[in-house]
């Protein structure tokens, strides 16, 4: 056996050349240098780790002993290969282990037994290769003797001369030398931390992959673990069931070691279930927990009032026996929850009874269902870190209201106590950072993955380029920091190219867009060597080609004059002697010579060039930029990230690469020079036999802190003159060749300086902030001009200290840093101006009419007076744009030097410590304002502020809870006088002074406090009566009258005060609600509360159903507050946002559950259901034709596959290879099939020998997977799908192109007969038909509320062509002895059916389903049934129930009843609506007791009573009814959006309105791009899909025209050969 061991010469591994040294006599091993240390043993089998290589040598070779003589030895032999790795690596700990090692040798002459071992050559070896053993060897006399014994022997002799002299103690090009300073944060010393004996942890929850800000909790552990020479645990925290899963354990793992992070024992707070349990029962019996049945909602509001739940008095007894309902699992066990009984009025919310343990049935990964309750993080956390003997807990500052938490709980039960230690999270900009977030990106496909480099996971960013030590360096910097702030990307990025920029080899690639050949005659074709890295030999050598021709790139060339000299980098001087220019102005060529012996490089522009030689193809090169995924900087809570959506974040551009890039393998980090750092994420391969095609090199751009762009094409220092007298425009600029920043601010919109070099006059002195504030804008605005045209540096630098010097002057005044972006500050207080100045300023006005806009709007104001006033408001805007050059926009600083107008909601600028709040107090200007309101009001906000600060700056709990006593005490101050709860930036009723134009003053009406507080009694009052009145099922007319009573109140309160009447409750929870909002939805979804509780409720009046279901309310009536929401219904509308609708639709249906493969879709029961009707109804109907069914595996060979070239072509892209098993490279890839020809037809030319074997007409139903595409849709566009594929096989071509119509009828069949879709029969057009066949014939649908089309089925005629290839051959009865060819169809339609159908038939309550394709045809719902009913009448409904049911059956209709007590009926009129039932019955005791029934229409809605002895017969013809109306309707749509056009604009003009049209058409391949590529638009169709032009769909085979003699395509150039259907199509 031949072995092959590579070394890394740089720092070479002396054990294992010790040990190949040793066995060389018994096994062949080979030593060659290489860039890393591997043992090569076969494709599957190779070493990296020096000790792993000598294990592997002696074990070949056992027979010389040096893994020892037995196992005893072989244990010892083990312990001095760790001791050599653990023990000999640094200088400290060096003499300590010297000293243990004397001892061992004190008298022995080997390590172990009498010969020697691994472990004299391990030990040696780390001894030889450290730098310290020569000045501290001399005082250990034993460890010296054995050393120079070993040293003398030969092998040690050969092997120390030859390589120990390389072995450097570290690399000057690529690691710090100790004495510079290294960018090091401050670490905070642990408290109570000793050497050895520090225990940390990293706690990741299996729920996801790790982000960057888990690595940084990750590397801190870590760096106190190393630091004290500690143990680092990494535990699992899998205490909720719902959220753990086994398969992120792994990838969390597989993170975690690319981080480098070797934790030393690995955990499961699971391990301690038990122990934990033992602890929550010992509170139980203690009185210091208790057992809490308090629903949910109600919970979370007893801890905001502070008030104590009524089971915490519960005694012992009560509550085991609740713990033991519980810990079974029961119906009642899981309303319950175990709470620890702390301090119910404390300040921190923390310790208000915090829950310990909750009730879940969800199996557990680990422990399956041993268990129906689990800890809460926040119990669990202390007591396993306690077991565990952590010593320092490490949590972020967002936990320190839950230290005293942590705390009680190791108090109480009597633990020992690890200190916790705060670090500041990390939060970065432009991103987001929860899991759930992240979760849908991938979902929704706006990245490829969990490691797409724009994810801030671990694998992202190491995808795009961060390196481990990078990440290191930065956590470094940052040190133990408390402070919380959000960091931008550019910091980061800024530490990762110290790491890469001394190690990064430099190549050359030039835009292919544009490259101008250079003509250098006198040159001659060679090749030299150059070092690959200006500063740093260690890199190596590259190859460069030098020519008589070469390319620059465009953009550098139009920079160029004639006779300029110009440095060639790594050629030298070139004079440009000639420039060729095209008629567009751009240079088509250029000519030069040398000027090699001018070595004056000071002056030139330099640039880079390859070579264009035969000798050296140039390399296909894509380099893809990203921009981050969040547009806005900095999320707030309340903001949506699915509004700050980036859609457009990658980048490419088509690149030219020198040779060398061929060697590229991915991950290998390089620079292109003038462009940046890169990183190989796909390295190039040749043309593939797969795809014919080759695979460009691919390489992802790495950001580098820089806030400038990189130097590039056509950017050169000359530029710095020339921009003193042309405008910046005229420098030629190339976007798409500057990489641009990722994580940058976009740059604000300005106009252009007409003289970028002429230097900013003088900012006069500034009065005011709001002056200062706008000459820092108009300063900070020419510095960047400045900059971007390039002006000298003594000109940019001075207008950087003016810029500065008014920053300083800002804040002196104002108390604040300037911050781009922020509100304009208002001046000190003063009586508003009118002064012409003021009045006359352009901004001024556009805002006062903006106002005096708003108001007459929501006074609801005549039309034409509206109309007028927006007409005057868009006169000034336009008026203030000719002014400024610049758009208005509210709230950034006006470009005059004006005052800066007062803000609607703005507070006087507070002392200079308070920060700045994001909703501001009003002010109040007006003199009819009250002012000791507004006087309490700023002492709230103020005393709020003094708060904040206490807790920032952790002072003591006295003072903090005196803080707040008096901060109460205020605000109970303020609503005594205004009436209403204090709320940041709202104002109290009864002082609604407007601060706005004079018109709207005058026209406010002010009421007093008095007025509107007796106002609001009345309408409370009136509230209570109305919901009176319907609870005792009063008569409707007495209920109208106190309604229309309570709207004329409530009217008459917004008259009075200005605002709406809000209830007390609501107004009080305000704070908290938008916050908790989406939490309380989601769990009140996963509930199914239609109401509170989830309760029953009574039927009252069916109207009424429908209406408290859709809101989910419940019964909250007027006055109550807002009604909470359940979110079973649709948010979005099907003509507003088809997108989004359609995405609602097939999750709340409950059609698909999304996966975590991208693309991949879970088909739910109620969608393959509708499969499973067209599987019936197809398989039905083609056995009649003689098809039998059948199944070929899913595998493809690779030669079967690449058999049809034209075939493959097409599919190629699409194909997805299986390459392993395990982890051992397969000998040749298999596909999986993304068709089944190649699979199935070598098959039948094994079956077919004679005429009497045909015809074969086989099918199958099985699953495809096509891999490559964007923007995935379930259903429509999926990477896996299910479909049926027909082929079939026939002697004579007339039977093949008879049974291709057949099949295409029997689609038509589906659509129409089965999902009531109307399609259009035709013939694909040349350049849409089937890849490798003769024809192709299609259905086509038409989807209105996109205007698109849609391919619904297709039926192919594949000719001979597929026979030809796989010799399908049969012998002619008519000519004996000769072959001949068969004729093939192959035909399918995929689960995209039901996509199809859910578009056409659906509306804005969900889905709507053709009752022959319907699950459920009926739904049957008892109502009425309340619980005052008696129980007689209910058995008597749930009996009819029962019959209507079994009577349905009977007569062949497929119905459910649905008896489920827990939700009321409106709930599931509205939960079957959304799935799309055709028709619900409803029974009630009234019904029963006139013998009818209620039956509502799912397609209409329309409602009728159906005599009990003929509901079969009604809802049959009924369900028959519904079928063919649904058939119609979609006709009638189809009818009117499919027209016809003769012109070109005729065409465009019906297509953009989202019609269909048929169109004379020459079927040109090239025409029917030039069509497509005319109609492109330059906007999405709808959100995330691609824009696209028209295509061809069909050549119908009933058109809507006929051609007329000598009629043209549209084109104009070719006659027309048929009309043709074209649209934009999925």
């Amino acid at each position: 056996m031949a072995l092959n061991l590579t070394i890394n010469t740089s720092n070479p591994p002396l054990a294992a050349l010790l040990t190949a040294e040793h066995v060389k006599g018994s096994v062949q091993v080979s030593v060659e240098e290489g860039k890393d240390t591997q043992l090569h043993v076969s494709d599957a089998i190779q070493f990296n780790d020096a000790n792993s290589i000598s294990r592997y040598l002696a074990r070949v070779a056992p027979a010389l002993g040096l893994y020892g003589a037995n196992l005893m030895e072989q244990t010892e032999v083990d312990h001095w290969l760790e001791f050599s790795a653990r023990c000999l690596c640094g200088p400290t700990a060096l003499s300590e282990a010297l000293g243990g090692l004397d001892k061992a040798l004190s008298l022995r002459t080997f390590l172990v037994g009498h010969t020697l071992t691994l472990a004299d050559l391990s030990i040696w070896a780390a001894l030889k290769g450290h730098g310290e053993w020569p000045s501290q060897g001399k005082s250990f006399t034993h460890v010296n003797r054995w050393f120079s014994f070993l040293s003398s022997q030969v092998p040690f002799t050969a092997v120390g001369n030859k390589y120990a002299s390389k072995k450097a103690p570290s690399s000057k090009s690529n690691v710090p030398s100790d004495d510079k300073k290294q960018d090091v944060g401050k670490f905070v010393d642990l408290p109570g931390a000793e050497m050895g004996k520090v225990v940390v942890r990293f706690p990741p929850e299996a729920s996801g992959y790790l982000h960057i800000g888990h690595a940084k909790a990750a590397l801190l552990n870590q760096h106190y673990q190393v630091t004290f020479k500690g143990k680092l645990i990494m535990r699992f925290d899998d205490t909720n069931p719902e959220k753990e899963k086994e398969d992120f354990e792994k990838v969390i793992l597989e993170d975690v070691a690319m981080l480098q992070i070797h934790p030393d024992q690995f955990t499961y707070t699971s391990d301690h279930f038990t122990t934990i349990m033992g602890f929550a029962e010992k509170l139980l019996t203690e009185g210091k927990a208790y057992i809490d049945n308090t629903p949910p909602e109600q919970m979370k509001l007893e801890r905001e009032q502070r008030a104590e739940s009524k089971c915490r008095n519960n005694t012992v007894e009560q509550n085991m026996k609740m713990w033991s309902e519980m810990k079974a699992g029961t119906k009642s066990g899981q309303t319950c929850c175990m709470r620890a009984k702390i301090d119910m009025n404390s300040n921190n919310g923390c310790l208000r009874d915090p829950t310990l343990y909750r009730c879940k049935n969800t199996p557990h990964p680990r422990t399956g269902k041993t268990y129906n309750v689990y800890p809460t993080y926040d119990f669990a956390c202390p007591i396993v870190d306690s077991l565990e003997g952590v010593t320092h807990a490490l949590r972020t500052t967002e936990y320190h209201d839950r230290d005293e938490q942590f705390y009680w709980i190791i108090d109480a039960l009597g633990l020992r106590k690890p200190h916790v230690w705060e670090y500041s999270r990390l939060n970065l900009t432009n991103t987001v950072l929860s899991k759930r977030k992240l979760t849908w990106f991938v979902d929704q496909g706006y990245v490829d993955g969990w490691d797409d480099p724009r994810f801030p996971t671990v694998r992202g960013v190491l995808r795009r380029g961060m390196t481990v030590e990078g990440l290191k360096q930065f956590i470094a910097a940052q040190g133990g920091s408390r402070s919380v702030v959000n960091m931008e990307w550019d910091k980061i990025w800024a530490f990762n190219k110290k790491v890469i920029d001394p190690v990064a080899p430099r190549y050359t690639a030039l835009s292919s867009s544009y490259v101008v050949p250079v003509s250098v005659s006198e040159a001659t074709e060679e090749m030299k060597e150059v070092a690959k890295h200006p500063k740093n030999a260690e890199v190596g050598m590259k190859k460069i080609w030098y020519g008589p021709r070469v390319l620059v790139e465009g953009a550098d060339a139009e920079t160029f004059s004639e006779g300029e000299m110009v440095t060639f980098i790594n050629w030298g001087n070139l004079i440009i002697t000639k420039i060729n220019k095209g008629a567009d102005a751009k240079v088509v060529s250029m000519e030069a010579r040398l000027a090699l012996e001018n070595k004056d490089f000071k002056k030139t522009t330099k640039i880079t060039w390859l070579a264009d030689t035969n000798s050296a193809p140039l390399v296909p090169t894509i380099c893809i930029n990203y921009l981050p995924l969040i547009s806005k900087a900095v999320l707030t809570k309340d903001d949506d990230f699915k509004e700050y959506i980036n859609k457009n974040t990658k980048m490419e551009e088509k690149m030219l690469g020198d040779q060398c890039l061929l060697s590229l393998k991915k991950g290998d980090v390089i620079q292109l020079q003038r462009r940046g750092f890169y990183i190989c994420d796909q390295p190039y391969e040749p043309v593939s036999p797969n795809s014919c095609k080759e695979s460009p090199c691919v390489l992802l751009y790495i950001p580098d802190g820089h806030t400038k762009e990189m130097p590039t094409a056509g950017s050169k220092d000359k530029s710095k003159s020339q921009a003193s007298s042309k405008a910046p425009a005229s420098t030629p600029t190339k976007a798409a060749s500057t990489p641009a920043k990722a994580a940058s601010t976009p740059a604000k919109a300005a106009p252009t300086p007409t003289k970028a070099a002429s230097p900013p006059a003088p900012a006069p002195a500034a009065t005011s902030a709001s002056d200062l504030f706008s000459s820092i804008i108009a300063q900070g605005e020419a510095v960047r001009q400045l900059k971007v045209a390039k002006a000298p540096k003594d000109e940019v630098d001075k207008a950087v200290q003016q810029l500065l010097s008014l920053k300083a002057q800002f804040k002196q005044q104002t108390g604040m840093d300037y911050k781009p972006g922020m509100a304009p500050p208002t001046s000190a207080p003063a009586p508003p101006t009118t002064s012409t100045d003021s009045a006359s300023c352009p901004f001024t006005q556009v805002t006062q009419q903006g106002e005096l806009v708003r108001k007459l709007k929501a006074e609801k104001a005549p039309k034409d007076q509206v109309d007028a006033a927006v007409k005057q408001l868009l006169a000034l805007k336009a008026e203030y744009k000719q002014v400024t050059g610049q758009d208005y926009k509210p709230g950034a600083a006006p470009v005059q030097k004006a005052q800066a107008p007062v803000q609607k909601a703005q507070a006087p600028v507070q002392k200079a410590q308070a920060p700045v709040q994001k909703a501001q107090a009003p002010v109040q200007n007006s003199p009819s304002s009250a002012p000791a309101a507004t006087g309490l009001y700023e002492k709230v906000s103020e005393q709020g502020e003094v708060v904040r600060k206490l807790k920032v700056e952790k002072a003591s709990k006295d003072q903090v809870d005196a803080a707040v006593k008096q901060l109460l005490a205020l605000k109970a101050e303020y609503k005594q006088q205004t009436g209403q709860d204090y709320k940041p930036g709202l104002q109290a009723p009864g002082s609604q002074a407007q601060t706005q134009t004079q018109s709207s003053a005058s026209s406010a009406k002010s009421g007093s406090p008095a007025q509107g507080e007796e106002l609001f009694s009345q309408v409370t009052q009136q509230g209570e009566l109305v919901r009176k009145l319907k609870s005792e099922k009063a008569p409707k007319d007495k209920v109208d009258e106190a309604v229309k009573t309570l709207l004329d109140l409530k009217s008459k309160y917004k008259t009075l005060t200005g605002q709406d009447y809000k209830p007390v409750a609501a107004a009080g929870a305000t704070g908290g609600e938008d916050k908790n909002r989406k939490e309380r939805e989601n769990k009140s979804e996963k509930q199914g509360g239609g109401g509170p509780g989830g309760g029953k409720k009574g039927k009252g009046d069916k109207a009424n159903q429908g209406k408290e279901a859709s809101g989910g309310a419940g019964g909250s009536g007027e006055g109550q507050g807002p009604k909470k929401q359940t979110r079973l219904g649709l948010e979005a509308k099907k003509e507003e946002n088809l997108s989004d609708w359609y995405s609602q639709v097939i999750t709340k249906a409950e059609m698909i559950e999304y996966y975590d493969v991208s693309g991949c879709y879970v088909l739910r029961p109620w969608s393959y259901s509708i499969w499973e009707v067209i599987q019936e109804f197809f398989n039905r109907e083609i056995k009649k034709l003689g098809v039998e069914n059948c199944y070929f595996p899913m595998f493809v060979s690779q030669a079967a596959l690449e058999k049809e070239k034209s075939h493959i072509e097409d599919f190629a892209p699409e194909v997805a290879w299986v390459t392993r098993s395990g982890k051992t490279e397969l000998a040749e890839p298999i596909a999986v099939r993304p068709t089944s020809e190649t699979a199935m037809y070598p098959a039948y030319a094994k079956w077919v020998q004679s005429h009497r074997d045909l015809p074969i007409k086989l099918n199958q139903w099985c699953n495809v997977v096509r891999w490559e595409f964007k923007h995935p849709q379930p259903f429509l566009r999926t990477r896996e799908f299910l479909w049926q594929e027909g082929h079939s096989a026939f002697a004579t071509k007339e039977e093949a192109a008879e049974e291709v119509l057949q099949i295409l009828d029997l689609y038509a069949r589906v659509y129409e007969e089965l999902m009531a879709i109307p399609v259009v029969k035709g013939r694909k057009t040349e350049k849409e038909k089937f890849a490798g066949g003769d024809y192709t014939t299609t259905v086509e649908a038409f989807i209105s509320a996109s205007g698109r089309a849609i391919q619904g089925a297709t039926s192919h005629h594949l000719g001979q062509n597929f026979a030809k290839m796989f010799d399908i051959m049969f012998e002619d009865p008519k000519k004996p002895g000769e072959k001949q060819l068969v004729f093939q169809n192959s035909w399918g339609i995929t689960t995209r059916t039901i996509g199809v159908l859910t578009m056409v038939h659906g509306d804005n309550m969900g889905l709507v389903l053709p009752p022959r394709v319907a699950c459920v045809q009926v739904v049957v719902i008892p109502c009425g049934i309340t619980a005052s009913l008696p129980e007689q009448e209910k058995e008597a409904v749930l009996t009819q129930c029962s019959k209507y049911t079994t009577r349905l059956q009977d007569a062949g209709v497929r119905v459910k009843t649905d008896l489920r007590d827990n939700y009321s009926p409106g709930w599931k009129f509205n939960h079957w609506e959304l799935k799309g039932v055709p028709i619900r019955l409803e029974v009630g005791p009234k019904d029963m007791q006139q013998r009818q029934c209620v039956a509502v229409r799912r397609d209409s809605g329309t409602k009728g009573t159906i005599p009990e002895a003929e509901v079969e017969k009604r809802l049959v013809a009924m369900l028959e009814d519904i079928q063919n109306n649904l058939f119609n309707k979609a006709s009638d749509d189809l009818k009117s959006n499919m027209v016809s056009a003769d012109t070109m604009e005729q065409f465009q003009k019906e297509l953009e309105q989202g019609k269909i049209v048929q169109i004379p058409f020459c079927g040109g391949i090239e025409c029917e791009d030039w069509i497509k590529k005319t109609t492109a638009k330059d906007q999405d169709l709808e959100p995330g899909a691609p824009s696209m032009g028209a295509k061809s769909l069909c050549i119908p085979f009933s058109p809507l025209k006929t051609l007329q003699p000598g009629q043209m395509c549209v084109c104009g150039k070719e006659p027309a050969q048929y009309y043709t259907l074209f649209g934009r199509s999925y």
